[in-house]
């Protein structure tokens, strides 16, 4: 069976480079996606050691017109995208009151917006194609709210609003649309908001996650990179056919409270 293709954003670090391992060993060809400097040379080591073939981009989500090239030029070097993962994301925590305005709309623009410039932009080879798999990584705080994250929680609810309606779209294609909804995982931006809010509040890091990020969880574990995968991959897969328009928890019980 001829290897599918991925388009996977932010794929070159945290929760995005672990899904992009995971599919390159299930043998999908890969495009990554990322800002990193050497992100060409993350790219090209995954399509090594797992034998697939891969395409690195740094296409600036904040612009619709570089998603929509970074699209054509991934199918151009891989074969029509089989599968997008929408997984770049962006933080900044503050009180409402005193949100940025630029904050705000570089938020909605990167976790939402270009979301759906992506999705519109394969969507028409997965429609001639009667196939395709959109997953959006979402969040909790797609289901619920937290203080002083205005911004990441409406464009996170948004992502599970654009799933559903994408989800309805596609049924009659052969295409199915999911969300992940993970609690924290330890990524770089997470480690941040441990350092700054360690600081803000003059207590060690320890203190931190189990008082303030881990409170919420159930479980009183970090959610780990390499289950989101694990669950993408699911996703991306025949068994997974009738699952569509779903928002999936992956959050050690922080929904279910």
């Amino acid at each position: 069976m001829k290897a599918k293709n991925v388009l996977i954003t932010g794929s070159t670090s945290g929760i995005g480079l672990a899904i992009a391992t995971a599919f390159a060993k299930a043998g999908y060809n890969l495009a990554f996606h990322g800002l990193e400097k050497d992100g060409a040379q993350i790219a090209a080591k995954v399509g090594e050691q797992n034998r697939v073939n891969t395409f690195f981009s740094s296409a600036n989500l904040l612009e619709p017109s570089e998603i929509s090239s970074m699209v054509d030029e991934a199918a151009s070097h891989l074969g029509v995208l089989d599968i997008l993962v929408n997984n770049a994301g962006i933080q900044y925590v503050s009180p409402a009151q005193d949100f940025p305005i630029n904050k705000w709309n570089d938020i909605i623009a990167v976790n939402l917006t270009a979301a759906f410039c992506a999705s519109q932009a394969v969507w028409k080879g997965m429609k001639a194609k009667s196939w395709g798999r959109i997953i959006n990584i979402s969040s909790a705080h797609g289901l619920v709210a937290s203080e002083n994250k205005s911004a990441y929680v409406a464009s996170k609810h948004g992502l599970i609003g654009l799933t559903k309606t994408l989800a309805l779209e596609g049924a009659d294609f052969g295409i199915t649309v999911n969300a992940i909804c993970p609690g924290f995982v330890k990524t770089p931006l997470v480690e941040k908001q441990i350092i700054d809010l360690a600081e803000q509040q003059n207590i060690a890091e320890a203190d931190v996650i189990q008082n303030t990020i881990l409170q919420k969880h159930a479980i009183k574990k970090f959610v780990s990179s390499e289950d989101i995968a694990a669950l993408a991959l699911f996703l991306a897969s025949e068994n997974a056919s009738m699952i569509t328009g779903a928002a999936m928890p992956a959050d050690g019980g922080w929904t279910a409270q």
